[in-house]
């Protein structure tokens, strides 16, 4: 009996003795990350028969298991994922913010002051002071525009290196996961029930970590071993094989990063705006929220630069010349070719380039060419709407969309992709090219005077110079005094006519149509077939005063250095609507980009923060159940200690009943 009793008492010490290496096992390790608290799991020993009576032998400790809840663990999981993609792409938008921010002030200040340095010029366009000044905020705004694209550049260099670091950790990880797994398999005997726990907490704690980077799936097999699949279901960790994860260049833009997955047997790209976490949200800030702010800028410093150079054109600078361009062409051959990347799959030898035709209708989308095999098949990368613009061999093939697409040598194969990014290049490419302020197209080159009897609201305008010094020649020259006059020959219809009244009457006429009460006629001047040098508009009701009578207005050279009427002519060009098909202003254009970015910003922190919360509840609802309650091991410590103290109590006892007993004997 005292034997009974004695091995009773000791297999209660040595399960007290463990029941305490645990609770010191869980309070050494309350501030582990990742570490799930552990109990050891007590059985009653099998009795001991005594006649019909069975005497309890004891207890054992039958497993020390692991406090693991897989579906609040799966959800902390999920929530990771998602505050990670949360947090990523509201950093990164609000850095955006700050740059467009500060460059959008810098921009929409040097464009105010170029515009005030013209109207300037406009009333005083002899002044030298002034022209050079002018030019010289002209050099300011295109450094800008070089600048903001500049901090485009490092942006983009930036998440890039971002992705690569990121690429590398995820890898880095699914090696530790896979050693793992192999150590879980040598050291674990499918006959016993014990675990091991901390190996299970080290890689639970490796996944958790890859959570942040990507959206993670596991399934674990009957020898523990875990398989692991990120994003929508691609197998980074098979068992004990890991799979890395890493960067290549992107097709057609090697700036645009792609990633792959590589396993012994070659690799794989992957989606990278499908796989969830920190990395999805890089991809999407590069590839969409950058590549916008991007395009909208390339857009405004096109559509400056185009306005500009197309108003300097039409008068005449203080050497009575053409205005030369103020800034880079927009339709340079460098900038033409940049705007079209060539796949590098492509079999033919097809180079494009891109004319810009209409700049109000440029959108800031992305297209794709393609050669079907016919045709070439224009789609929009960003809505996908596809434009057959129609078989080889035209060499310039228009679109709605303010630009051709042009053949400039070799021939398609089929199949062959043609990315198309109207815009590109032109903030980074902006350059004043005049060097001279007396350059400056200040003059206008002729104007109209209408005649001191008109009594109408119908007027005459001078539109579209193209050839101000041939218009100054054929208004002088052969054309000294070239009239129009109007008159209604019916009700609701005008009869005009063009002509030169130098000559004795009655004079040749140059020109001559009718048009309807509302609408307005346009007259190239020289006409066809000669190539025009200018355009009138005659527009209003000009009814005169009388039956048939006639309203006349005259047409003559105006030239001179007092003459600052295209410069006024340039500057209200600032209010024109030109940018966005034709609904904003260069100012208000560049707001409505800065505003969207600022917007996006302040919408990502709102989605951060609500990812913060969710991860918050679900992480405490995880350690509320796998957490170390200190409190709770502290009682824990103090009942096994008891329990510990009375099974030496028992052995005590034993050892007296068996002494007694061989004294008697």
């Amino acid at each position: 009996m005292s034997i009974s009793l004695y091995q009773t008492g000791v297999s209660g010490l040595l399960a007290a003795q463990q029941q305490l290496a645990t609770v010191g096992h869980n309070i050494a390790n309350v501030n582990t990350e990742g570490y799930n608290r552990q109990r050891a799991e007590q059985g009653a020993s099998q009795g001991l028969i005594n006649g019909n009576n069975y005497i309890g032998g004891g207890t054992y400790v039958q497993d020390i298991t692991r406090i693991y809840d897989q579906f609040s663990h799966k959800e902390q999981l999920l929530s990771q994922s998602n505050l990670g993609n949360a947090d990523s792409l509201s950093i990164n938008l609000n850095q955006l913010n700050e740059i467009m921010t500060f460059s959008g002030d810098a921009i929409g200040g040097s464009i105010d002051r170029f515009y005030q340095a013209m109207n300037g010029i406009a009333d005083n366009p002899s002044d030298l002071g002034l022209r050079n000044i002018a030019l010289s905020q002209a050099e300011i705004l295109a450094s800008d525009f070089n600048t903001l694209n500049a901090n485009f550049d490092q942006l983009e260099k930036s998440t890039n290196g971002e992705i690569e670091q990121m690429a590398s950790k995820i890898s880095q990880i699914s090696l530790e996961i896979a050693k793992i797994n192999e150590q879980i398999l040598q050291n674990k005997d499918i006959t016993v029930a014990g675990q091991p726990n901390d190996l299970l907490d080290k890689r639970d704690q490796l996944v958790s970590q890859l959570g942040e980077f990507t959206s993670v799936n596991t399934i674990q097999d009957s020898h523990g071993v875990m398989t692991v699949m990120i994003g929508n279901g691609a197998t980074l960790v098979a068992g004990i094989t890991p799979l890395t994860v890493s960067v290549q260049a992107g097709d057609p833009d090697p700036l645009q990063t792609q990633l792959q997955i590589n396993s012994r047997n070659g690799s794989v790209a992957i989606d990278a705006s499908k796989l969830g976490g920190a990395i999805s949200a890089k991809m999407e800030y590069r590839d969409e929220h950058l590549m916008t702010a991007r395009s909208e800028i390339n857009r405004l410093a096109m559509a400056i630069s185009h306005t500009l150079n197309e108003a300097q054109a039409q008068g005449l600078d203080l050497e009575a010349q053409q205005g030369r361009e103020i800034f880079t062409d927009i339709n340079s051959s460098g900038l033409q070719a940049g705007r079209v990347l060539e796949h590098t799959k492509n079999v033919g030898n097809l180079n494009g380039s891109v004319n810009i035709t209409d700049v109000s209708l440029v959108p800031t989308d992305e297209f794709e060419v393609k050669f079907d095999g016919t045709d070439y098949i224009m789609t929009n990368n960003n809505n996908g709407t596809e434009t057959n613009l129609g078989a080889p061999g035209a060499g310039t093939y228009t679109t709605a969309f303010g630009f051709e697409f042009n053949e400039l040598s070799g021939t398609p194969a089929t199949n062959d992709k043609f990315t198309i990014r109207p815009a590109e290049n032109s903030a980074a490419l902006m350059k004043v090219t005049l060097t001279d302020g007396k350059g400056l197209a200040a003059s206008s080159a002729v104007g109209v005077s209408p005649d001191a009897n008109n009594v109408s609201d119908g007027a005459v305008n001078i539109i579209n110079v193209t050839d101000p010094v041939t218009a100054r020649a054929y208004t002088e020259g052969s054309n000294t005094k070239l009239t129009v006059d109007v008159y209604e020959s019916a009700p609701g219809t005008f009869d005009y006519r063009v002509y030169d009244a130098a000559n004795p009457p009655p004079a040749p006429v140059i020109a001559s149509g009718n048009f309807a009460a509302g609408a307005s006629a346009v007259i190239d001047m020289p006409p066809a077939p000669a190539p025009a040098a200018f355009q009138i508009e005659i527009t209003g009701a000009p009814v005169g005063q009388g039956s048939l009578a006639r309203e006349k207005f005259t047409i003559s050279d105006v030239f001179g250095p007092g003459n600052g009427s295209n410069a006024g002519f340039i500057s209200a060009t600032q209010e024109q609507a030109i940018v966005g098909k034709g609904t904003q202003t260069f100012s208000q254009g560049l707001a409505v980009t800065t505003a969207d970015i600022g917007s996006k910003a302040s919408s990502s922190e709102l989605v951060a923060n609500t990812a913060q919360a969710l991860f918050t509840q679900a992480y405490n609802r995880n350690q509320s159940t796998s957490g170390v309650n200190l409190d709770e091991e502290a009682a824990n410590m103090i009942k096994f200690q008891q329990a510990y103290q009375a099974s030496s109590r028992i052995i005590s006892v034993a050892n007296t009943i068996f002494d007694t007993l061989l004294a008697a004997v």
